[in-house]
């Protein structure tokens, strides 16, 4: 992996001055012109443009990269909520210089997910609070229903990869429950079942037609990946979602005006109650229930 340095860029045509002997000009000889010679300082110029550009680039795929890093630490539970994250030290684990690391760690800050503190550094941001989780539900039921919506004009083009999306939540939400009632749930089958659950909504993201609002959902993802690990810890609601995820594929595959919006505002509001429910009721809601199955490290099985 690079050392994460940015590259000096050398000047095009540049060289070190040094005294000429004295010779006639021949009279002979040619003139450059102006225009020649301000032809040349502009390809130089450009040609320094260029591999500054090309240097920027690369240190920003580089800081990409090192943030999806970082953020699968925080995702999977490697790095817990109020643990310190030392530039110095990341760097120095990541094998990089401590640019790129910095830089992502800015970007992880604009998403919630980390902290910082004057004079202090970065910490991973604490759990999801209520009042955090209810305003999280809000925006994704602004999204999500707004995205329906748009989607459903186009639904002849949607209906393939959303099925497809649904077969592989399905299929994983199987495997995710054999794997609890076995009485262990690796870290990699949750993950594997979040992403499923919401590749499914990002299809539908995908499909309705507005940038803006997928860039939003992106910017919603890691909440939603933080507040099923921190918050929901006890219902299992895989069968509840994959219902509520086939609602939605035959209000899409109906046409009927309204019908695919309805299926999602329903859906986002199961999923709010079901996390508030877990949420107040803790351990004691969960075993009345019977909903309480074993897992990795206590985190939830609720669909979001």
């Amino acid at each position: 992996m690079s050392s994460g340095g940015v590259r000096p860029v050398s000047r095009s045509g540049a060289v070190p001055w040094s005294p000429m002997p004295e010779t006639p000009v021949s009279p002979a000889a040619p003139a450059v012109s102006a225009a020649s010679a301000v032809s040349a300082a502009t390809a130089a110029s450009a040609v320094s443009a260029v591999s500054a550009v090309s240097a920027t680039v690369d240190r920003s795929g580089l800081r990409d990269r090192v943030y999806a890093v970082l953020l699968d630490l925080i995702l999977d539970g490697v790095v817990t909520p109020g643990e310190r994250l030392t530039i110095d030290a990341l760097a120095k684990r990541l094998r990089l210089s401590p640019t790129p690391v910095r830089e992502a760690l800015v970007q992880l800050e604009r998403t919630g997910l980390v902290t910082r503190e004057a004079l202090k550094g970065y910490r991973v941001a604490p759990p999801l609070d209520r009042g955090q989780m209810e305003e999280l539900f809000d925006a994704r039921l602004v999204l999500e229903t707004s995205a329906a919506e748009r989607a459903a004009v186009t639904a002849s083009s949607l209906l393939t990869p959303l099925s497809l999306a649904e077969d592989r939540h399905a299929i994983l939400g199987d495997r995710l429950l054999r794997a609890a009632e076995a009485g262990d749930v690796p870290v990699s089958v949750f993950r594997e079942y979040f992403d499923a659950d919401w590749a499914f909504h990002r299809v539908i993201f995908e499909n309705c037609g507005n940038r803006f609002l997928l860039e939003l959902s992106e910017s919603l993802s890691a909440h939603v990946h933080r507040m099923r690990q921190t918050v929901l810890r006890h219902h299992i609601d895989v069968a509840e979602a994959l219902v509520e995820h086939g609602r939605i594929v035959t209000a899409f595959r109906s046409g009927v005006p309204g019908a695919a919006t309805e299926a999602m505002r329903e859906h986002v509001l199961n999923v709010r109650a079901r996390a508030v429910a877990d949420a107040d009721g803790g351990d004691a809601g969960a075993d009345a229930a019977g909903d309480s199955l074993p897992g990795a490290a206590g985190n939830a099985v609720d669909d979001a």
